[in-house]
């Protein structure tokens, strides 16, 4: 059994309820949700959106593989009603990085592993610099280890607060 880490995220329609099916359909599909913490808003990060987001981390124990966890988790957000070529669209028109979604699952930790992939990286490359995904990570398992970085995630988010 795997031990893993999500960040659900979103800014579109009733977030609430979007988080809420969708660690349903984790539970049914992904596996046993063992912890989810409560939601948490911010601004955008890395562009500029109207809405704030939503953002929930979520620990699971699955049989899944890294990979057709990826599978899984991009199935549950097509559900969801993310449209990645409207998402490519968009950003091609504003030049932007990032766009709004309905529903971003983001693999943050799969076991204490360090993956590589050309679809995959783990732990998530980019956390220790988003408040909006260490804030509710901490609340769940805030003495947890990065397996890179050897540092907590609460030192992590209290570095970047300072």
């Amino acid at each position: 059994m795997h031990r893993v880490t999500l960040l659900l995220g979103g800014n579109r329609g009733d977030m609430s309820a979007t988080l809420k099916r969708a660690i349903e359909l984790l539970g049914e599909r992904v596996g046993e949700v063992v912890a989810a913490s409560q939601i948490y808003r911010s601004e955008a990060w890395g562009f500029h959106a109207t809405e704030p987001f939503s953002n929930q981390a979520v620990i699971l124990a699955t049989t899944l593989e890294a990979e057709a966890l990826l599978n899984a988790t991009q199935s549950i957000e097509a559900d969801l009603g993310r449209d990645r070529e409207s998402e490519l669209r968009e950003k091609a028109s504003t030049g932007e990085r990032y766009c709004s979604r309905t529903m971003d699952i983001d693999i943050m930790f799969y076991d204490d592993e360090v993956i590589s992939t050309p679809r995959l990286t783990v732990p998530h490359p980019l956390m220790q610099q988003r408040e909006f995904a260490l804030e509710p990570m901490c609340e769940l398992e805030g003495e947890r280890l990065h397996p890179v970085l050897g540092r907590t995630l609460d030192d992590l988010l209290k570095e970047l607060r300072d």
